[in-house]
């Protein structure tokens, strides 16, 4: 389904290694709904609103263990799915306006609440929404702060769906990551509309994550 533009469901972990019979199998039922396509179009473009959750701090876990094989080209699986047919849903919902602020303000509230329980309250004041007071130019969403005072220039990335959902980042973000690579963090929050969960990876994107080198998707390994 990734492979296809679409989000895998959740309690179903993707895999590479699939035989190719299930792929024209999956791609004929595509063709062949169009409510499919309804559902998820409705999906990725909802607003979302920051879920409330009893402890924050809980949110945070381990990356997910990466899958091994290397998914298809997605713009050709998608095209043999559905030929003259471009929905990229995945993309779609990185455009989400709506998603992506409420996540760095998830984000936000995550790194204050952190900062908090080990008493840093001065710090935990001075986090900054820098998406929004210097916009996309920086090259993070999010800058933030150890139990030490150092900075941590965060980029907040964004889903409704799995921990495993792969992400589009800029050539100004994957710039930013190689320039401040001990300071910058790739905060991936996930399952968001339902119980939103945060991982986390420290350092340059292109040795975090595997980069498509004409979209930059990214995929956790």
């Amino acid at each position: 389904m990734i492979s296809l533009g679409f989000p895998y469901i959740c309690g179903y972990k993707p895999l590479g290694n699939f035989q190719h019979l299930l792929y024209e199998v999956v791609t004929d039922r595509l063709r062949a709904s169009n409510n499919l396509e309804e559902i998820v179009q409705k999906q990725v473009v909802q607003p979302a609103d920051i879920p409330s959750v009893e402890d924050i701090l809980a949110s945070m876990v381990e990356p997910p263990i990466p899958v091994a094989v290397k998914f298809p080209s997605f713009g050709l699986v998608r095209e043999q799915a559905n030929p003259g047919y471009h929905t990229d849903y995945l993309a779609r919902e990185a455009t989400n306006v709506s998603l992506g602020s409420s996540g760095e303000r998830f984000v936000i509230a995550y790194e204050k609440a952190s900062l908090l329980k080990l008493g840093k309250e001065k710090l935990a004041d001075q986090v900054e929404h820098v998406a929004v007071t210097q916009g996309d130019s920086a090259g993070f969403d999010v800058l933030s702060f150890d139990e030490n005072g150092k900075e941590k220039y965060i980029e907040v990335k964004t889903t409704a769906y799995g921990s495993l959902t792969p992400f589009y980042v800029t050539d100004n973000e994957v710039s930013t990551s190689r320039k401040m690579a001990s300071d910058y963090y790739l905060y991936r929050t996930f399952e968001f509309r339902r119980k939103p969960k945060i991982f986390n990876k420290q350092g340059s994107l292109e040795k975090s994550f595997n980069l498509d080198p004409t979209q930059y998707m990214a995929r956790i390994f």
